[in-house]
């Protein structure tokens, strides 16, 4: 699984971080940081989540 972001979209709502915390944060202007871009198979279930409830559908998960 690979995780990537598209930073111009994002909108800063921070749902990633409070559903991933391991996998995502958010730098000083609240925009989305990605922590691993691969990350283990059991962080799988959440990283979905972030993504599906993200505003602005900016996380990708591929793979």
């Amino acid at each position: 699984m690979r995780v990537t972001t598209d930073r111009d979209r994002c909108v800063g709502s921070g749902q990633c971080a409070m559903l991933s915390p391991d996998v995502f944060d958010q730098d000083d202007d609240g925009l989305v940081v990605v922590l691993q871009e691969r990350p283990d198979a059991e962080l799988l279930e959440d990283v979905h989540r972030a993504a599906d409830l993200c505003p602005s559908r900016t996380i990708q998960v591929t793979g």
